[in-house]
């Protein structure tokens, strides 16, 4: 099943069902007025969901429209948890590489995880919005998902049960600021603006034989101003899968439903450590930064410069026919004006 929520109804939008196509939508009002409204009261509204999804699918959802990505909210406009995990080792390892920095063992077995800003995020086509170029501005390719309520100590098995849907995402960093926010020892902050979130979610079972050992096993496709930069596999060197990263956070406290797990950027080695540019033949990166890293560790500085105000990234996933899954992340870089 698909759903995705449109900009219209207030904050949290509109929830619709939307055919496995993308082409066509239907709100559901009498199921539930927002996806956290379904997510709270899941294991009931549920058949309801999918009847409307069949329905649809058939052309015999008598209220459908056509979808548009463009008039969509991120599926959840704000989340009562966004915790984003670095399951990809290689992508930490290259970062601290270029840094002169080993590895600590205890990264293979214990997660590395943020807590983000979850009180407000954009649309899958709005802009991703800065107020200075000197911010380093850079996009992360990544997969999440979304959980049920997940109890406090909960089993693999329990968190691998408890995942209700999933998206990609869009994890702006902004990373000249980020060293300084690190030294503080505190974590990230004004170096996370706000993320976005493909236009629709997905049940696991969409993805077919694709959803196996609770990871997505499918490219992850990013254009950058229209030329591919990457499509590494989201299935492929993910050291911890989404039931091992809920399991971290279930750890000490409860997820309740709505909660949102990312996987961080998605990273794969090629056959080494710092892999290679499509351009190069290879797989390409997720990041800026990923780049740049390379670049250093190679000439000795970085050469690719972090994203400029009218820069356009695209992140999208597609099925093994072809068809695109969860839509686009289509987004322009555009200035944002302080208030007075």
């Amino acid at each position: 099943m698909k759903l995705a929520t449109l900009k219209q109804g207030g904050r949290d939008g509109t929830l619709v069902v939307v055919g496995r196509d993308l082409a066509r939508c239907q709100a559901v009002p009498e199921i539930a007025q927002t996806l956290q409204q379904a997510l709270d009261n899941w294991d009931e509204v549920l058949p309801e969901l999918e009847l409307v999804y069949d329905m649809v699918n058939n052309g015999h959802a008598r209220h459908a429209i056509p979808f548009e990505p463009g008039q969509c909210h991120s599926p959840l406009p704000r989340a009562y948890q966004w915790a984003d995990g670095s399951a990809y080792v290689n992508h930490v390892e290259l970062v601290r590489k270029a840094r002169g920095a080993e590895l600590p063992p205890e990264f293979h077995v214990d997660p590395l995880m943020y807590q983000g800003g979850s009180d407000s995020f954009v649309g899958p086509c709005d802009p991703v919005l800065a107020c200075d170029e000197a911010w380093g501005i850079d996009f992360e390719a990544e997969v999440a998902v979304v959980t049920g309520d997940v109890p406090i100590g909960a089993s693999l098995v329990q968190c691998a049960r408890h995942i209700r849907l999933l998206m990609l995402v869009n994890d702006v960093s902004l990373r000249n600021l980020v060293p300084a926010e690190l030294a503080k020892g505190f974590g990230f902050l004004q170096s996370k603006p706000a993320s976005a979130f493909s236009p629709v979610a997905v049940t696991p079972d969409e993805l077919g034989l694709a959803w196996q050992d609770a990871k997505v096993h499918l490219p992850l496709a990013v254009e950058l101003n229209g030329k591919p930069f990457g499509k590494p596999n989201a299935g492929v060197d993910m050291t911890f899968n989404f039931a091992q990263l809920i399991e971290h956070v279930a750890k000490t406290r409860e997820l309740e439903a709505g909660s949102i797990v990312g996987s961080g950027t998605v990273s794969n080695k090629q056959g080494g450590l710092f892999g290679s540019s499509v351009a190069n033949g290879g797989v390409g990166y997720c990041c800026i930064a990923e780049v740049r890293m390379y670049e250093t560790i190679e000439e000795g500085k970085p050469r690719t410069p972090f994203m400029h105000f009218g820069d356009r990234v695209r992140i999208e996933m597609l099925d093994a026919r072809g068809a695109s899954i969860f839509g686009a992340i289509d987004q322009l870089v555009g200035r944002c004006i302080p208030s007075a």
